[in-house]
């Protein structure tokens, strides 16, 4: 879903590391027509990311806390290796103070929170780049005021589910709606309970939060 490497002359290199794939889709479609940020590449482990830092040479990495086969602080120094120019901005459902502090002394730039709007994630990713230490507030400021939201607390019927689905395929609600037979306003009302369901603000905020929650 990402743009292509190179399609953006002189846009920020961006790699985005994290186990759940719809997570990187996620985050490709949040900068896909933003000339200032392209998605160089995706990684869904440590080793990957390590590879793959060292290949592509980005500019800004975003880094998931927690990854099935290695710590974050090991993983933030490998890469500090493997890509020494590289900004590394640690990209988290909910803060994880210990870590965040473990990750501090491996010397991160940055932290953001997964429900970031798009013009504050592209904001962020533009100021890492440019040296700047760059933080949530929400995290300066405490405990992050993120509502948590739980698999269990979240039952989609299947038509839901169905309508999230081909929205993570990046389908529009006029091709859903051609899809399976529902007026294009039955879509939206369909997606709305979605939202409302997951807590999220919108499509990609969505496709996030169901990754993250195992509904796709």
């Amino acid at each position: 879903m990402g743009s292509a490497v190179g399609v953006a002359t002189g846009a920020l290199r961006l790699l985005v590391v994290d186990d759940h794939p719809v997570v990187c889709d996620g985050v490709a479609l949040l900068v896909q027509n933003d000339p200032l940020v392209e998605v160089a590449g995706s990684a869904n482990t440590g080793a990957d990311a390590i590879e793959k830092a060292a290949v592509l040479a980005p500019d800004v990495i975003l880094l998931d806390l927690r990854l099935p086969d290695m710590p974050a602080p090991e993983l933030a120094r490998r890469l500090r290796d493997a890509a020494p120019s590289a900004r590394i901005v640690v990209f988290t459902a909910f803060a994880d103070y210990a870590t965040l502090s473990s990750l501090n002394d491996a010397g991160i730039d940055g932290c953001l929170l997964k429900d970031a709007s798009r013009t504050d994630l592209i904001d962020c990713i533009c100021r890492a780049a440019r040296g700047e230490r760059v933080f949530d507030p929400r995290i300066e400021g405490g405990v992050p005021r993120r509502t948590h939201v739980a698999r269990g607390d979240v039952s989609l019927t299947p038509r839901e589910s169905e309508v999230l689905r081909r929205v993570a395929m990046g389908e529009t609600n006029p091709e859903i709606a051609a899809a399976i037979g529902l007026s294009r306003n039955t879509v939206k009302a369909y997606l709305q309970n979605v939202l409302q369901k997951l807590g999220a603000r919108n499509r990609v905020e969505a496709i996030i939060r169901a990754g993250e929650l195992g509904l796709l």
